[in-house]
């Protein structure tokens, strides 16, 4: 039986938060942000072991206490500039330890009201998929393209278009092979370094609440959430 493993991407600045905390740092209920994510992740008893990649001059991990997920977290410092280098610097770094054929579910640091009930959706729709699969959520509103001057071009179709969260998940094989793959492309998600090999990972559906803290306003409704408990 193929075992499961997480990864997170944690190297980036979050720019668009502002300030010169990471984001992945940021306070959220009395705990960095990141707290949250690696907490779901570690508790997650289908999950083997959790891996956080770090940017390597990394100066904020330490300041926190992370001794209650011991038994399951490893550290990685070996993040990249962009997030795709993260993952592919991580599993890299994780050859030895992870089986051809073990799943990698890869989480944003910036998704903290990731439920266990979403994990089992995952996890249990892709089963043996032989591709993998992501969370993701139908589009509803209307989508508009605009210009360079922010004009509306047109309006786009939303039938089967998702919006893509996290956990992405791949087997270790084949991702690594897909992110190494890449010659000087940026991609955004671990999906689109798969769909560049010719495969098609399986949509699973996901709801707003695994939403991704992008702007300090977000903060405030994942405090709310997770403070209710609705994430749960």
């Amino acid at each position: 039986m193929p075992n499961y493993y997480a990864v997170i991407p944690a190297a980036g600045s979050g720019a668009r938060m502002g300030g010169e905390l990471p984001k992945q740092y940021l306070p959220l209920n009395g705990q960095p942000m990141i707290y949250h994510a690696v907490a779901r992740l570690c508790g997650y008893s289908g999950i083997a072991r959790v891996f956080v990649v770090l940017a390597p001059a990394d100066a904020w991990w330490d300041r926190y206490d992370w001794s209650a997920f011991a038994a399951k977290l490893t550290v990685l410092r070996c993040g990249g500039a962009e997030r795709f280098e993260s993952v592919r610097n991580g599993l890299e770094a994780i050859m030895g330890e992870v089986g051809s054929d073990d799943w990698v579910l890869v989480h944003d640091a910036a998704r903290p009201c990731l439920t266990d009930a979403q994990l089992d959706s995952l996890i249990s729709e892709v089963g043996d998929d032989a591709f993998g699969g992501i969370l993701a959520q139908p589009v509803a509103d209307t989508i508009k393209r605009g210009d360079a001057d922010q004009r509306v071009v047109c309006t786009e179709p939303r039938e089967r278009l998702w919006q893509a969260q996290t956990p992405q998940m791949f087997r270790y094989v084949l991702l690594q092979r897909a992110l190494s793959l890449l010659a000087g492309e940026v991609v955004t998600d671990e999906a689109q370094a798969v769909e560049k090999l010719g495969f098609q990972a399986k949509l699973v559906a996901s709801d707003s609440s695994n939403f991704k803290v992008t702007y300090p306003r977000d903060l405030k409704l994942a405090e709310w959430l997770l403070r209710e408990g609705l994430e749960s």
